[in-house]
C-alpha cells in the first residue's frame, strides 16, 4: 500500500523528499481532482492531506471516509499550523497518554 499526499507546495516538497507521491493543490478544484484520482488508485492505502486543503473539499473527504474501507485519509496541519478550533498534535498526545509533553 502506498502513501499519497495532497497539500500546499511547502508541505508537498517535504513529503516528496521522503519518497511519497504528492499532488500540489492550490485551489479547491485541484484538491477535488487530486483526491478523486488518489481514491481510485488500487495501490493507494493512505492519503495525507493538509487541514486547509481538506476544508476546501470536506464533503468529498467525508464521503470517501464513510463509503470506502480504503484509502485511509489523514489530515495534518499545514505550514500555518492547526486550523483554529483544531487540536495540535501535542494536545492529541497529551490526551492519549495523560501527561504533558513540552
Amino acid at each position: 500500500m502506498e502513501f499519497y499526499c495532497i497539500a500546499d507546495e511547502d508541505t508537498a516538497r517535504g513529503f516528496r523528499l521522503a519518497g511519497i507521491g504528492v499532488q500540489v493543490a492550490a485551489t479547491p478544484q485541484q484538491a477535488l481532482a487530486a483526491i478523486e484520482a488518489a481514491a481510485v488508485r488500487p495501490d493507494c492505502g493512505v492519503i495525507i492531506i493538509t487541514e486547509k486543503v481538506a476544508a476546501w473539499i470536506q464533503p468529498q473527504v467525508e464521503m470517501i471516509r464513510l463509503e470506502r474501507d480504503r484509502p485511509l485519509i489523514v489530515e495534518i496541519p499545514g505550514p500555518e499550523g492547526p486550523l483554529s478550533g483544531r487540536k495540535s498534535l501535542r494536545e492529541f498526545v497529551q490526551e492519549a497518554v495523560g501527561i504533558s509533553v513540552y
